[in-house]
């Protein structure tokens, strides 16, 4: 490891901590959120503004991040974040009813604007030809925080199950979705001390006029010679010391802002409308759709995050050897086909209500099974058809308590071909869409508007990904699996197209150096 690279891998790590905080939070409530319904009996529209409600507060957080960054620089900011997380996993594990849970949760979709102010400052202290592995480490550190949620999830689920006594005294058994949350104070609480031990973004220190610290802060990364010129080159790009917050808001106007705006707008709709964050926040219960049980998807979920990881890894391998481009071009076309084979699935799927499921509700609810008896002789062929004539036939209550599990008995499918399918998804969008946008993103704008720009771009990110997370439940509901994910999957299409057709390579170039070629693309 060469003397440019250690300093800056140090503390992209001690940043990047907010990735996989981030990442466990956003995933955790996959196990949780079934518990959460039974506890407060939650519609389709409020489950999914327990799992949506910190894309909200993110949504909210994007407007103003890049003004904060600025304003008091990418450290302070990174630690009021690291205090939001920490209130946040507080709040939510001890919330005692369902508003207070959103607000708990939204106040941690604040926080989520780590995910533009961390890849930010990764970016302003890595050399050119390391930069797309070291922004990439934030992302893998994401995908890390996926991956232990569902083995927390998981593993705390076999406890609350295993009748040991200090496991009931506990309580983990009766509040199994609190500890699923509350396991996020760990984490947090260390991130926020670490946060203290980094030094400020020599980018962000010559944009206000502090060159000598910058160049401190550079001689820590690099040595004097590169220090001297880096600092010169950043100056010489800013033009002035330190523009005020008006002007870097009217120069996102400027004609040479429209080809990066465009370029970071269309990467930050196909991030969230290709439909990840659904199978992050809703992999249990996508896995429960396709007929394998709850523990069976629990398991099926941490695979997800293992294969989430491992691809992670290919990409950070290849970014910079490869370039942003060919990834996107890969993972795209995976997506289109793996989304293809999940529709497939799902399409050729009956459901029939079995005799055994009417036998086992027999011993708890004789009436129930009397009024699933009428069903028994019927096969239905879409999973919106088969829900419709159980709403038919039993009351609201009665639905809520036994859709599930009827669903889960009653459907015959190929389930390890959709399983195969999501796990495809997954790893054609962990080595492209989900650390090459974050590279990009901090690649693309100039010194002088990449926090604004970059907060604008993630606003219109944590939009999408609001719209989708929160319209899906109904959407599953009401089109059924099958229609879900076919409209996922031309999304991805279309976002293939103008990926193709639109996006430049910036491999090995200096943030200055691209800032010039996209002014003579403007």
């Amino acid at each position: 490891m060469n003397k440019a690279l250690s300093p800056s891998l140090y503390y992209t790590l001690i940043v990047s901590l907010g990735g996989f905080i981030f990442g466990f939070d956003a995933s955790v409530i996959a196990g949780a959120n079934g518990f959460i319904d039974a506890e407060f009996n939650l519609s389709d529209w409020q489950q999914g503004f327990v799992v949506s409600s910190p894309t909200l507060g993110a949504l909210i957080a994007m407007l103003f991040a890049g003004g904060v960054s600025d304003a008091i620089g990418r450290r302070k900011a990174l630690i009021l974040v690291a205090f939001l997380y920490l209130l946040s996993s507080v709040g939510s594990a001890l919330a005692p009813n369902f508003e207070l849970l959103v607000l708990s949760r939204f106040i941690g979709g604040i926080a989520f604007c780590s995910l533009i102010i961390a890849p930010l400052y990764i970016s302003e202290i890595s050399a050119p030809e390391n930069r797309g592995k070291m922004v990439s480490v934030n992302q893998l550190n994401i995908v890390f925080g996926f991956a232990l949620s569902y083995f927390t999830n998981y593993y705390l689920l076999q406890l609350s199950n295993s009748g040991a006594g200090w496991v009931a005294e506990w309580g983990i058994d009766t509040h199994l979705w609190r500890y699923m949350l509350g396991l996020e104070v760990i984490p947090a609480a260390l991130w926020f001390g670490l946060l203290f031990t980094i030094p400020r973004s020599p980018r962000w220190l010559v944009l206000k006029g502090q060159n000598k610290e910058a160049e401190q802060v550079i001689n820590r990364l690099f040595d004097k010679a590169q220090a001297s010129a880096l600092v010169e080159d950043i100056a010489s790009s800013l033009k002035e010391k330190s523009w005020p917050f008006r002007e870097r808001l009217g120069f996102l106007k400027a004609k040479a802002m429209r080809f990066p705006l465009m370029v970071g707008i269309i990467i930050a709709i196909a991030q969230q409308i290709t439909g990840i964050n659904v199978i992050f926040f809703y992999a249990p219960t996508i896995f429960e759709q396709s007929g394998v049980g709850t523990n069976a998807a629990f398991m099926q979920a941490v695979w997800i995050g293992l294969v989430n990881v491992a691809f992670t890894v290919v990409a950070m391998l290849t970014i910079d050897r490869w370039g942003r481009k060919p990834l996107l071009l890969i993972g795209l076309t995976g997506v289109v086909i793996s989304m293809s084979i999940c529709t497939y699935g799902f399409k050729q799927a009956t459901y029939q209500v079995q005799q055994t499921a009417i036998s086992e509700i027999q011993l708890d609810a004789p009436s129930v099974a009397i009024k699933l008896t009428s069903l028994s002789n019927d096969t239905y062929y879409s999973d919106v058809e088969f829900k419709r004539a159980l709403k038919t036939a039993l009351t609201s209550e009665e639905y809520d308590t036994y859709q599930q599990p009827l669903l889960t008995s009653s459907i015959n499918m190929n389930a390890p071909l959709v399983l195969f399918g999501i796990i495809a998804f997954v790893a054609s969008f962990a080595m492209s869409l989900g650390p090459v946008m974050w590279a990009m993103l901090a690649e693309i704008f100039p010194n002088q508007t990449r926090a604004l720009a970059i907060s604008l771009v993630g606003m219109v990110n944590s939009l999408t990904s609001f719209l989708v997370q929160v319209i899906f439940p109904w959407e599953l509901a009401n089109l059924g699996a099958a229609a879900t994910f076919a409209i996922y999957g031309g999304f991805a299409l279309v976002s293939l197209i103008l990926v193709a057709k639109f996006f430049p390579e910036t491999k090995g170039r200096t943030l200055e150096e691209i800032t010039k070629e996209f002014e003579q693309c403007a």
